[in-house]
């Protein structure tokens, strides 16, 4: 029993809670160093001004037609002294965004790291196509694509990285500088991800409870989504676990909804105009009535951008759900890696104590052995014993710095997930409340519009 209340012991101590005081004062503590670091790095304004297409040959040398976007900084300190200079200015592409994020990623595992706007169209309607060269599409990415570098940016630790500087400042040898920093190499497997989340004999309880946090914002999330799209009676069916199809099918249904609605008002324009033309006395009320329809009717494409616009926002909190779930997938891969490491010391330390006493605990090949061909000699077991003590010296150094790398995971994760929880409180609050002004001035548009049109009839 001594060597597995040993192996228990040491694997959780890089699991301990801290208790509420502790995380309380940690949180202030780092919210302090987060103002300190801001101050001092924000020293730039970033921009993506525009899109561009261009035509070039991939990496298996054929021609391909591609978009690029503009990113544009200039130094803060010279607009707030009334200067205004011309911005620094270069061209990304959306898979050099992608590499920036994945770098990202597997440097700063415990980071949150805000998502990537769609890389390509999901949604089909009467106006729009499934082309990632649709304007309307390539607009609507290059907000999403400077959203996500002022989401960098104003991370405190993020905005602090050499790369993402060069990022934003030097167009040429970008791509080489990353790829010299050996993410890559550090870079988790899927599969051994999964493996340790099974074998993981002490999961920490919190970031159990951020797995469950990260499902109910999903599902939160696709609710409010879904709720814009259930007026509309179309037989689609909706699986719950396919986020992007979940918000394809809502701008769907909702553009159509919308669409019909306006087209109503459209054919009314239509109807009424057509009326006035063989009416003598009614004629001008008929089309005074059909011109107020036809404007109501024609303000649907602005309508759709604005639902648009906040469906993006929705989504862009979809995306965060799987940036939680990779930071739980790190914690649980440092976990396993302890819990490994701790299980190595005592089988280790078992075998010393086995070798020490001259009595086998556990059924082993090794007793079998010595069973069937007699014991070691003295000299062969202080030569295995020195073996074994060199090992368990190694093993509890390697323990030891498991525990130091898991503690501060959990405690650089846990403040990182805080703010994160703060910024979505924030954002959500703020699109919501925009979204239901939005509702109350479109509906009273509309009452407007029939109001006019009742006036216009009563004259008649």
């Amino acid at each position: 029993m001594m060597a597995d209340s040993g192996s228990e012991e040491i694997a959780v101590i890089g699991n301990t809670d801290l208790t509420s005081a502790e995380l309380e004062n940690n949180i202030k503590n780092t919210m302090v160093e987060i103002e300190k670091w801001t101050s001092v790095l924000r020293k730039m304004e970033i921009s993506v001004g525009e899109a561009e297409k261009r035509t070039g040959k991939n990496t298996v040398n054929m021609q391909e037609i591609y978009t690029v976007y503009l990113i544009e900084t200039r130094p803060v300190d010279a607009v707030t002294e009334g200067i205004i200079p011309a911005p620094d200015s270069l061209w990304r592409r959306y898979s050099e965004f992608e590499l920036l994020r994945n770098y990202l990623l597997v440097t700063y595992p415990f980071v949150v790291v805000a998502p990537l706007p769609e890389k390509r169209a999901e949604i089909v309607w009467h106006k729009l196509s499934a082309d990632n060269m649709d304007p309307d599409f390539v607009e609507r990415r290059r907000v999403g694509l400077e959203n996500f570098l002022l989401r960098l940016a104003s991370h405190p630790v993020l905005c602090n990285d050499k790369i993402f500087y060069i990022f934003l400042t030097e167009e040429k040898g970008w791509k080489e500088m990353v790829y010299e920093t050996g993410f890559q190499a550090k870079a988790d497997s899927r599969l051994k991800a999964m493996n340790a989340a099974f074998r993981v004999k002490n999961p920490d309880k919190r970031f159990t409870e951020l797995k469950h946090y990260s499902d109910e914002l999903q599902t939160v999330v696709s609710q409010l989504l879904r709720v814009r799209a259930c007026r509309n009676s179309q037989n689609i069916k909706i699986e719950a676990a396919e986020s992007k199809k979940l918000c394809k099918i809502f701008l769907q249904r909702v553009a159509d909804r919308l669409y019909g609605v306006y087209k109503v008002h459209g054919n009314y324009g239509r109807v009424f105009s057509e009326w006035s033309a063989i009416e003598k006395e009614m004629g001008d009320g008929l089309q005074s009535a059909g011109h107020h329809m036809d404007a109501y009717a024609a303000s649907v494409d602005d309508i759709l951008e604005e639902e648009e616009h906040y469906a993006d926002q929705l989504k862009e909190y979809l995306f965060y759900t799987e940036a939680l779930r990779a930071v739980c997938r790190k914690h649980e891969l440092t976990q396993f890696e302890l819990e490994m490491a701790a299980q190595d010391l005592a089988s280790k330390k078992q075998q010393k104590e086995e070798l020490v006493t001259g009595t086998v605990r556990t059924f082993s090949l090794k007793g079998m052995t010595s069973k069937l061909f007699g014991q070691e000699t003295a000299e062969q077991r202080e030569v295995k014993l020195q073996v074994l003590e060199q090992q368990i010296e190694e093993g509890e150094e390697a323990v030891k710095e498991k525990n130091a790398e898991s503690d501060e995971f959990v405690k650089t994760a846990w403040i990182d997930i805080e703010h994160f929880k703060d910024q979505k409180d924030r954002d959500l609050k703020e699109a919501l409340i925009s979204y239901a002004i939005m509702q109350i001035s479109r509906c009273k548009k509309g009452i407007q519009v029939w109001t006019n049109a009742k006036e216009c009839f009563n004259k008649m």
